[in-house]
């Protein structure tokens, strides 16, 4: 109902007395209606009842998140969270946990003491070593990107727990998940390694690597269920080292479980010889067999290991000092 000013009334000493809803009148102005019952002005919306609850509304995540790898890293399964404070203050990240349907567990940033601060506008990385992959044949694409829990710490040290969906614009998850799958079934059929001599030929512009095959004497002992036998089906060359055109290396070569070891002689020469091949090297000394084992295709990369890799370089240099 609306409120009608009540006759004003002089006291003996002739000072006016205003009521409440005319003292209200007075200070908003003539020309506005006020309401005694709600309150409000008739150019404004209603204001809440009394006894309303303010609403709660979440505050904004203050980071975002991209899921990427370094290269030197890849051998290792060690994935790079990199993390984007977007705001005008700086953020303490304490805790950080990946979850991720191709993963078992939770994969997590080992945080070090007091985490680490982000600075308005900038990104750092957060290194997290994945974990055992889920090898259910793939049904077909992930819908979102994997979930982040973040503990975060504002400038007054008061900690909060943020949820944020991080991106993963180059497929670092899927490509991991395939890669771990594909070894884990090669090596449930043989053992794969590179042994650490090199052969270096007399002139000194090829030699030669040895690859060991070893196959399991029992199939699936590492992984029950997997196939008895794998095919190698080709050889790439990496960024340092390319076939020698004079020992092509093999193709379609059969293993089995429970067969015979063989070692495969694989011809190499340097792929590259500017300054800059060695000094910047990351991934030249993985070995890239294209595998097809358990009903997957893909490619297994075999590590040279510390020895044989110092080889390798010394063998680049060399043949390419020569040319």
């Amino acid at each position: 109902m609306g409120c009608s000013s009540p006759p004003l009334r002089r006291p003996a000493g002739g000072t006016r007395i205003f009521t409440v809803c005319g003292l209200a009148a007075a200070v908003v102005g003539l020309a506005m209606t006020v309401s005694c019952s709600a309150g409000t002005s008739g150019t404004g919306p209603p204001s809440a009842p009394a006894t309303a609850t303010p609403s709660t509304v979440p505050a904004a995540v203050p980071v975002t998140a991209e899921i990427n790898q370094l290269r030197d890293n890849y051998s290792r399964q060690i994935i790079a969270i990199q993390l984007t404070n977007t705001t005008p203050a700086p953020v303490t990240v304490r805790g950080a946990g990946l979850a991720s349907p191709l993963f078992a567990g939770t994969i997590e940033w080992q945080a070090t003491p007091g985490g680490i601060e982000l600075p308005p506008g900038q990104t750092k990385i957060l290194p997290a070593q994945l974990r055992a992959p889920d090898c259910g044949l793939p049904t077909g694409p992930v819908s979102e990107g994997p979930a982040l829990v973040l503990r975060l710490a504002d400038g007054r040290g008061t900690e909060s727990t943020a949820t944020v969906r991080a991106t993963d614009p180059y497929g670092v998850l899927s490509r991991n998940n395939a890669e771990m799958c594909l070894s884990q079934a090669a090596s449930a059929v043989a053992v794969m390694r590179l042994e650490p001599e090199l052969e270096v030929a007399a002139g000194g512009q090829s030699a030669v690597l040895k690859l060991t095959i070893t196959p399991r004497s029992t199939p699936g002992a590492v992984n029950p269920g997997s196939t008895a036998s794998l095919t190698i089906n080709w050889i790439d060359q990496t960024t340092l080292l390319e076939a020698d055109p004079s020992a092509p290396w093999p193709r379609s070569v059969s293993v089995g479980a429970g067969g015979t070891s063989q070692q495969l002689r694989l011809g190499i020469r340097p792929a590259r010889c500017d300054p800059h091949a060695i000094a910047e090297d990351k991934v030249g000394t993985l070995l890239p067999l294209r595998l097809s084992v358990g009903g997957r295709d893909g490619i297994l990369k075999v590590d040279a290991g510390a020895l044989l890799r110092g080889r390798i370089y010394e063998f680049i240099t060399a043949a390419c000092g020569r040319q």
